[in-house]
């Protein structure tokens, strides 16, 4: 059994990692860009993932909806793992391969951000959700991990956590999540 030190030392290393690599430190920033720039043409963030993921896709709708580091109005975003009714329809009716392409489909408009999380980058509900962005101009951000996977072609920009170990990944994903979380707010409404 891994000691309590031992996974905190390669959670510590795999965000050492990410510190030291430039490409990307740029592609966060990039990221908060793109999520800055949907705001301020009056657009909206959607984000999914599956278990861990659709936890953390929900948690980051929480901070843009809500707040981070300050008080502000709110900014919006919509978690998609989070509509029991809706997603228990479209998986009994059509498959849970659509459930997140669908409310894209009806909800998504040209000019919005998907943020689609999968440690593995091959979650077939985030990969067929990525296929209905393309179609209708929205633009998508991926949180994966380290592996070659089915969203490196699909996303307008992969974010790759250097890592293959899901708790690591995950924890990585928050983390970048938290950034772009602070530097939209930041970029929105200046620092408080």
């Amino acid at each position: 059994m891994k000691s309590i030190k031992e996974e905190i030392a390669q959670s510590i290393a795999v965000k050492q990692s990410i510190l030291e690599n430039e490409v990307l430190l740029a592609q966060i920033a990039q990221a908060a860009e793109i999520l800055t720039r949907a705001y301020r043409d009056s657009h909206s963030a959607l984000l999914a993932g599956n278990g861990g993921s659709a936890a953390d896709a929900q948690h980051l709708a929480g901070e843009l909806v809500n707040k981070f580091y300050f008080d502000r109005p709110g900014i919006p975003a919509h978690s998609l793992s989070t509509d029991t009714s809706v997603m228990t329809a479209i998986g009994n009716d059509i498959g849970f391969k659509y459930m997140f392409a669908r409310q894209i489909q009806a909800q998504g408009s040209k000019g919005d951000v998907f943020i689609g999380i999968s440690t593995s980058g091959n979650s077939e509900n985030i990969v067929e959700a990525l296929k209905v962005c393309r179609e209708k101009g929205i633009t998508s951000i991926g949180l994966t991990g380290s592996r070659e996977c089915l969203m490196d072609g699909l996303c307008d920009l992969c974010i790759k956590v250097p890592s293959d170990c899901t708790p690591r990944i995950q924890e990585s994903h928050i983390l970048i999540g938290h950034i772009v979380c602070a530097i939209v707010e930041e970029n929105l409404f200046g620092k408080k």
